[in-house]
């Protein structure tokens, strides 16, 4: 018996992203759930006629990827009560030919997968050195993994079970999951083949630099979360972020400054810290120049990533909830050229 599976797209003013999307589910015959997050560019009706039923978001509460999802699932249960398997993509990219059949025979070949994704890749690489940069750090290793992104496919009895994702994450909710999930039994695996094309848009440093933001911001909520666990959730990410963007720097400041100048040299950790990042990509088969740019703004996200903490921080303080902290481009007016090799 073929297992019942449903697709969950979630997006916001994506424009001729969405519609690629949508392009390359066409011929799925699954489905499709369309959540929009308060779009004014026409993506409702997009989504519409491509047959999917469209979720719009109340904006009266915070809009969340997280709880995008979850109001995906919700309405996926009511077509389809029997849900087997839900495939998460997010409106920004494309599903690769093939990618949902093969995620859908290892779930139903393993009832210990609770996750399953493979490999996403950058629809446009060469156009600027962000989107290579995100490109590169897609590129994780094949097998048990501790998190997948936003586009995978789940098992819907565990995916419920577990209480979905955390409503009010504005990042890092993937990861949360996952780690509930394991927690439990599940596993999440990541299979050795693509799985889907994104599409970035970033073609300045201010958006890298949020996107980095963004990343310290997930890690130290999920940190908070779960970091007193025996697996200490988050909690390497969080102190590398905090020792090499801030306690390193004021150290070797104050002792400069107090006793002798002399402890600049300790400064010299970010050249070692960028050394031993970049034999690590070269090992991965990065190409020379490659490791180079991924090394040096490893470092320099340590910097852009404490914003991110203290920007959690802050929140929790004021006790308000944090605005999501968004980098992307959005265009309405222009297709995407197609993918290389597609």
């Amino acid at each position: 018996m073929e297992p019942v599976v449903g697709i969950v797209v979630i997006g916001r003013n994506e424009g001729a992203r969405l519609r690629a999307c949508f392009d390359s589910l066409r011929n799925s015959n699954l489905s499709i759930v369309y959540v929009d997050s308060g779009s004014n560019d026409g993506s409702d009706a997009l989504a519409r006629d491509f047959g999917a039923d469209v979720v719009d978001l109340d904006p009266s509460r915070p809009f969340t990827a997280a709880r995008a999802r979850n109001e995906g699932v919700a309405r996926l249960r009511e077509q389809l009560p029997d849900l087997d398997f839900i495939q998460f993509v997010d409106g920004d990219c494309t599903i690769e030919p093939g990618w949902l059949e093969t995620a859908a025979t290892t779930l139903t070949g393993d009832p210990s997968i609770a996750v399953v994704c493979g490999r996403r890749r950058e629809h446009f690489p060469e156009r600027s050195i962000y989107n290579r940069l995100c490109d590169m750090e897609w590129n994780t290793s094949i097998g048990e993994a501790a998190a997948c992104g936003g586009d995978a496919m789940m098992r819907a009895a565990t995916f419920i079970t577990s209480g979905g994702f955390r409503d009010d994450l504005i990042a890092g909710e993937e990861p949360e999951l996952c780690f509930r999930l394991r927690a439990a039994g599940g596993r999440v695996v990541r299979l050795d083949r693509d799985m889907t094309s994104h599409d970035a848009a970033m073609t300045r440093f201010g958006q890298w630099w949020r996107r980095a933001k963004r990343a310290g911001h997930a890690a130290a909520e999920g940190y908070a979360l779960h970091g007193d666990s025996p697996e200490r959730f988050n909690r390497r990410a969080v102190f590398s972020i905090l020792f090499w963007g801030a306690v390193l720097p004021i150290i070797a400041m104050l002792l400069a400054l107090t006793v002798t100048p002399w402890a600049l040299v300790l400064l010299l950790g970010y050249p070692a810290l960028f050394w031993r990042i970049y034999r690590y990509r070269r090992s991965r088969g990065d190409l020379s120049g490659n490791a180079a740019v991924y090394a040096a703004f490893t470092v320099i996200g340590k910097f852009a990533e404490l914003t991110g903490i203290l920007h959690y921080w802050s929140g929790c303080l004021r006790n308000r909830n944090p605005e999501p902290i968004e980098y992307k481009t959005r265009f309405t007016d222009r297709p995407p050229s197609p993918p290389k090799g597609h």
